[in-house]
């Protein structure tokens, strides 16, 4: 059997069907229904924020977290990132400007006053496989020139800093609860948020502009309907356990490939509680003796499917019309010398030990 980059983490059929029974006496299928309701709840409580609203996905979560703030700008932010942070910063109408990213892959907090102008509306950072952009330095820098701060979390569900969840910090922070990631909702997302003036203002941007009667703003569909509510009620009831499982295979990586020639390892933060989303190798050409590429290649020979994450940047998209990546270099190299290796709950042991012997045995 292939051992795939990711494997989706489900429960039972049993439990699923048990947790979807209620919607054929409600017959309340999308429109904030109580399943949803419920998770709401369970996910605001389980990642330690004061307000969060739910999402039919991340993306549309993050193109309405921008439109609530009423942004209308340039939007600093970093190219090593999913398509999803730009897209949403263009289509919300905003202008990305890229800044380089730091040896974590997060966005470096030392290149971002240099970036503001008097267009600059916000500071976008995006926390990168489980680990965190330093969002002190980043708030003070927002303070000094009175910028709203967005994160976008998609990889951090869970992640806790200094015994504070990371949704907590910022102005507004989004959660993907893709089927690919640590917490699903088969598709979904949310937003975390401090200010619970913006909560109108996000329900308005969810649910096509509309107040009661009224079409008071431009807004767009993204509301989460039952179905994915019960997929996440189901999964959040074995969270900890899934952590923990890919923990597990974490540590096997790190035991078996610390010290490799030529191979770096992720690195976290002090201070923080980690979730194991990913396991990210980056890959050294003359020390490994093999490129990225060659790499990715070599293990696909023997049913290994690896993910060259983030590969190309964002920046890098057609539309932009023109070289951006100059300014980026450090973002440039990773993206095109990282290789992420296959990483989820229940990741056998055994299975670890054969990716890293076809990697160690190139």
């Amino acid at each position: 059997m292939p051992i795939n980059v990711t494997r989706s983490s489900m429960p039972s059929y049993e439990e699923y069907c048990e947790e979807i029974k209620s919607i054929w006496d409600t017959v309340h299928l999308t429109n904030m229904g109580p399943i949803h309701n419920r998770l709401k709840g369970q996910v605001r409580e389980y990642l330690g924020v004061q307000n969060i609203e739910m999402f039919v996905n991340g993306h549309l979560a993050l193109y309405c977290a921008i439109k609530s703030l009423g942004l209308c700008g340039e939007i600093i932010t970093t190219p090593f990132t999913f398509a999803s942070t730009t897209n949403a910063i263009v289509q919300a109408g905003c202008t990305p400007v890229f800044c380089d990213v730091k040896d974590d892959y997060t966005i470096d907090e030392s290149k971002i006053e240099a970036l503001i102008t008097d267009k600059t509306v916000a500071i976008l950072g995006v926390h990168v496989y489980g680990n965190i952009c330093d969002v002190e330095a980043i708030q003070k820098i927002a303070d000094k020139y009175s910028l709203r701060v967005i994160y976008d979390a998609a990889h951090a569900f869970g992640v806790e800093y200094k015994g504070r969840g990371i949704g907590d910090y910022g102005d507004i922070s989004m959660f993907s609860f893709h089927a690919t990631k640590v917490f699903h909702t088969i598709e979904g997302g949310c937003l975390t948020y401090r200010d619970a003036s913006l909560t109108d203002k996000i329900a308005k941007q969810r649910n096509f502009g509309i107040a009661g009667e009224e079409l008071e703003v431009f807004g767009t569909n993204a509301k989460m309907n039952e179905f994915q509510a019960a997929m996440g009620i189901c999964n959040l009831r074995h969270i900890d356990g899934e952590i923990a499982s890919r923990r597990a295979a974490f540590e096997r990586y790190n035991a078996r490939l610390e010290g490799a020639c030529g191979l770096k390892l992720l690195q976290f933060a002090d201070g923080l509680k980690q979730n194991f989303a990913y396991y990210p190798i980056l890959v050294d050409k003359e020390k490994f003796g093999m490129n990225r590429d060659g790499l990715a290649a070599k293990l696909s020979e023997s049913g290994i499917f690896a993910r060259k994450y983030f590969y190309p940047l964002v920046s890098e998209n057609r539309e932009f019309g023109e070289d951006m990546t100059a300014t980026t270099p450090k973002a440039l190299e990773y993206s095109r010398n990282i290789l992420c290796l296959p990483m989820y709950a229940h990741l056998d042991v055994a299975d670890v030990d054969f990716i890293c012997d076809a990697i160690l045995n190139k």
